[in-house]
């Protein structure tokens, strides 16, 4: 009981309270704060660059570029399903670049599932549970929309592609 009592704690203060707590690591090295991007709303992505859903790399951008004064992409690489993101960090940020234009940041590649999933994903896990929302990550672009205040609205299949409607009316 001692045990679990302590354990209820040590999860309390290690879990992150809200998304803008959280730091990740750029493909290119670098920290992104994700508390940079407060008054945004946030789309987070898992990516892969061996899918047959790897075309909505070219929708992420245009969505980007449309509304990016009101909307941050974030890209998160894994290599959960299938093994379709065998590529290396920088080999991941050169394919992205070349053949879809990718502007907006990606993070390093991460665990999406399983017992190495990363605190991110957790997170946004637990909080699509919380509010009943489904867990979209059932295959790679499965997508988490998250508004200015930090808060979990929405989440996508990995089929729904970035210019949907369904997307798109939460950003007009």
């Amino acid at each position: 009981m001692k045990a679990l009592v302590i354990t209820l704690i040590m999860s309390t203060f290690l879990t992150a309270g809200s998304i803008y707590d959280f730091k990740v690591t750029g493909l290119d090295g670098k920290d992104i704060d994700l508390s940079a991007y407060k008054g945004k709303k946030i789309l987070i992505v898992n990516t892969a660059s061996k899918c047959g859903l790897t075309p909505q790399f070219e929708g992420l951008e245009a969505l980007y570029k449309k509304y990016k004064d009101k909307l941050v992409i974030l890209g998160f690489p894994a290599n959960n399903f299938a093994g379709q993101e065998p590529k290396s960090n920088s080999e991941i940020g050169e394919f992205c670049k070349q053949n879809y234009g990718v502007t907006f940041p990606m993070a390093e590649k991460i665990s999406v599932k399983g017992d190495d999933t990363h605190a991110l994903y957790k997170f946004l896990k637990e909080q699509a549970a919380a509010k009943g929302f489904a867990d979209p990550v059932t295959w790679n672009f499965g997508k988490f929309l998250v508004n200015e205040k930090g808060e979990l609205i929405a989440t996508f299949s990995p089929k729904t592609t970035p210019m949907s409607d369904e997307i798109i009316k939460y950003l007009n």
